[in-house]
């Protein structure tokens, strides 16, 4: 995991003073090490009974999307709003530098769907939170929460509660 690392730069005083940020541009610019990443975010949840994952719009779209595609499964994106031209469902939640909201089309999934979330990135656990309960407000299951890089300070594991948490860099 010392390759995951490497590839994860520091940007300090980014968006704001005092927040270090942790920037994996360069891992998606490295194709071996990008696979690697897809392939140990889906490593524990193969043979599991996962019909769709979502990814938080914008870097989570990178990640969940070639999970989706590794397990041949529906990709579900949770955008900002006014992003998707058809009837959605949102939800606004608290960040650590502010609030946001996300939004899925209200057909994105349905009950019998078990979704596993990606993003790059567990920080407070707001965006998170979120994302779960816009799945579940359209009736789908949670089965898991996988993530890149997880800042354990900001304790957002917490805020997920009884959610499968699966990270692949602790800071």
């Amino acid at each position: 995991m010392d390759r995951l690392r490497n590839k994860i730069r520091d940007i300090p005083d980014f968006p704001k003073p005092g927040i270090i940020f942790k920037d994996i541009t360069p891992l998606v610019k490295d194709p071996a090490t990008l696979r690697l990443t897809v392939h140990q975010l889906l490593h524990p949840f193969l043979g599991r009974d996962i019909t769709a994952v979502a990814g938080m719009e914008a870097r989570g779209f990178i990640f969940g999307s070639l999970v989706a595609w590794e397990l041949g499964i529906p990709f579900i994106p949770l955008r900002k709003p006014g992003k998707l031209p058809y009837d959605v469902q949102s939800v606004s939640y608290d960040l650590e530098y502010g609030s946001a909201e996300l939004e899925v089309h209200i057909d994105a999934v349905d009950s019998n769907d078990k979704v596993l979330l990606i993003d790059d990135l567990l920080a407070t656990g707001g965006t998170a939170k979120a994302s779960c309960e816009l799945i579940e407000k359209l009736g789908a299951t949670v089965v898991a929460c996988a993530f890149v890089v997880e800042l354990d300070f900001l304790q957002g594991r917490e805020k997920l509660g009884n959610y499968e948490v699966h990270s692949l860099q602790h800071y």
